[in-house]
């Protein structure tokens, strides 16, 4: 049986709200946040066609508490896919900062999109 610290997770899902699909080919990538304003980059993901990763973001023992962000590129994404409202653009990068307060936790961190607002919750 696998302890409580080996099932831990943290994901993302991000969703095309504007035309009700999963947003694939997404970019984003993870920070670690550290004192004085530093980030520490974790890695670099791009949303498969379900709009998830292919893997978790973190896993296991690489799942320790502390302060994050994802930070999504959406204004990329939306020009892609011609959703970027003509020749200017609302959203560029989304940073969603977040804690981890325990190991084990299976945290998930969705983001709905449209070429002019976004959403989040901690999802399960």
């Amino acid at each position: 049986m696998q302890d409580d610290v080996s099932r831990g997770r943290l994901s993302t899902h991000v969703l095309d709200a504007a035309r009700g699909l999963p947003a694939a080919g997404l970019r984003l990538s993870l920070y670690r946040l550290a004192g004085g304003g530093a980030r520490d980059r974790l890695g670099d993901y791009v949303t498969n066609a379900d709009g998830r990763t292919d893997a978790p973001l973190l896993s296991g023992a690489e799942l320790i508490p502390g302060q994050y962000e994802i930070l999504f590129l959406a204004g990329d994404w939306l020009r892609e896919n011609q959703l970027a409202g003509g020749d200017h653009l609302f959203l560029d990068q989304i940073p969603i900062r977040f804690g981890i307060s325990a190991p084990g936790q299976h945290l998930h961190v969705p983001l709905l999109l449209s070429p002019f607002a976004y959403s989040t919750y901690r999802g399960s």
